[in-house]
């Protein structure tokens, strides 16, 4: 009762707020006021109102005079495509990439509701994908505008892509897109998406993504009274492939631990699950061995690792055959590009995208971090597949990482500097005239 209570208030005072911030807005459009507004639209999982936010999206790009086109690759899911075209088409295309949608979040953990967009006296602003990732989208548009309002005009086009479900694999979002005509004929020549904050003073950058598989291990064995003992029990079978796994988690782990490597930069495995006995109606039957028994894993490969090594490694020492195992592995999307390459973007001076990003980065005034591999996975993969290179990219400096955490939020001020850095990353790149790119 008291928890119903409690989320009873949280809406109560939620309404109030939106309220408030709804008439205070009618007389204020900043670009802080904008942000907040498309952090109030929730489109959060399972049920994230794609509508609201590409209608939103859209009358922000109209009154900048970008082009607008709407794509539906599956029933309810948009895709909103926003160009500004260049004055010279022969030339590649700019792809800037953001994802409409977002992770759900529990109001009553939150210090302000997660969709109120609440912003502090310290200029705190608190809302789910405040840093994932609806930051970067608006930060595109607000460059833009910043740039015609002085005149700007591009050599190349640019494109805003706002793409649906990438917290959920991006399936009917980036991956259908990237397959399509309409993208084909973007002809596009580099492209920039999301990445994460960094606690310290200099910006993360990201080259690649670790790539996820789905591991589950099944185990069969005799049945019997939970007094016997016997070889290759289910049980028994399941926890000796657990044994093997966790050894190869430690090597893993151990070289993290040392300081040779980053997290992720290693291939990491972690139990989700275990499934096993027969259940009762208070539980479990506890003299009873079962049948069957079942534990999943969340595997992270890097771009580097051999999938075929793994494979072999998972069918021969994880869940071998002669031990009454089994196994389903779901690969979850590419890890090869469209030549058989690992899916990384060069971050030296064989790649002048590069060069060109990191220039533009250093004449806003900032410092970039060494390039890292992103631990988790985002919809660069699916731009990286098709040999396009991709940096993955959030421009917020001395900002704790809270994507996906209770009271996620982003400092004002530093939302106002990640515009200023995309309009010199925007007005550069769009104007890169290497001959052959």
């Amino acid at each position: 009762m008291a928890s119903m209570s409690r989320a009873f208030s949280f809406s109560l005072i939620y309404l109030t707020l939106l309220i408030s911030a709804t008439q205070q807005e009618v007389e204020e459009d900043t670009p802080i006021t904008r942000f907040q507004r498309y952090l109030r639209i929730n489109t959060a999982h399972p049920s994230p109102d794609y509508s609201s936010a590409v209608s939103y999206l859209k009358a922000q790009a109209h009154s900048l005079g970008l082009h607008t086109k709407t794509l539906e690759f599956t029933p309810g899911k948009p895709l909103l495509l926003l160009t500004w075209p260049g004055s010279d088409p022969s030339l590649s295309s700019i792809l800037f990439n953001s994802h409409l949608d977002s992770v759900p979040a529990e109001p009553t953990k939150w210090l302000h509701h997660p969709f109120s967009a609440f912003r502090t006296t310290e200029g705190k602003i608190f809302a789910r994908g405040s840093q994932d990732d609806k930051c970067i989208a608006m930060q595109y548009l607000e460059a833009i505008r910043n740039l015609k309002t002085r005149g700007f005009s591009p050599l190349r086009s640019l494109h805003v892509s706002l793409v649906p479900d990438e917290e959920i694999g991006g399936f009917d979002g980036a991956a259908k897109f990237v397959e399509s005509e309409e993208f084909e004929r973007l002809n596009v020549g580099f492209a920039l998406d999301e990445g994460q904050a960094s606690p310290g003073e200099e910006f993360r950058v990201f080259y690649a993504d670790r790539f996820p598989w789905h591991l589950k291990i099944k185990a069969k064995g005799q049945p019997g009274h939970g007094s016997r003992m016997y070889d290759n029990s289910a049980m028994e079978n399941l926890m000796k492939s657990v044994e093997v796994v966790s050894r190869f988690r430690e090597s893993q782990f151990d070289v993290v631990k040392a300081g040779k490597a980053l997290n992720s930069e290693v291939v990491s495995v972690n139990p989700v699950y275990v499934k096993a006995g027969v259940a009762s109606e208070n539980g479990f039957f506890m003299n009873v061995q079962p049948s069957e028994a079942e534990a999943g894993f969340d595997l992270r490969l890097t771009p580097t690792t051999d999938p075929e090594e793994m494979r072999r490694k998972i069918a021969m020492e994880w869940a071998p055959a002669v031990r009454n195992m089994s196994y389903e592995l779901i690969e979850k999307g590419p890890i090869r590009d469209c030549t058989g390459r690992p899916l990384v973007t060069a971050t030296n001076d064989s790649n002048p995208w590069w060069l060109v990003f990191k220039q533009a980065v250093e004449s806003a005034g900032e410092k970039l971090s060494r390039p890292e591999i992103l631990a988790s996975t985002t919809d660069a993969r699916y731009l990286r597949q098709k040999g396009i290179p991709v940096l993955g990219f959030s421009p917020m400096k001395n900002t704790p990482i809270l994507l996906h955490d209770h009271n996620e939020h982003l400092q004002d001020t530093v939302y106002m500097n990640g515009i200023k850095v995309y309009e010199s990353l925007i007005s550069s790149l769009s104007t890169f005239t290497e001959a052959s790119y």
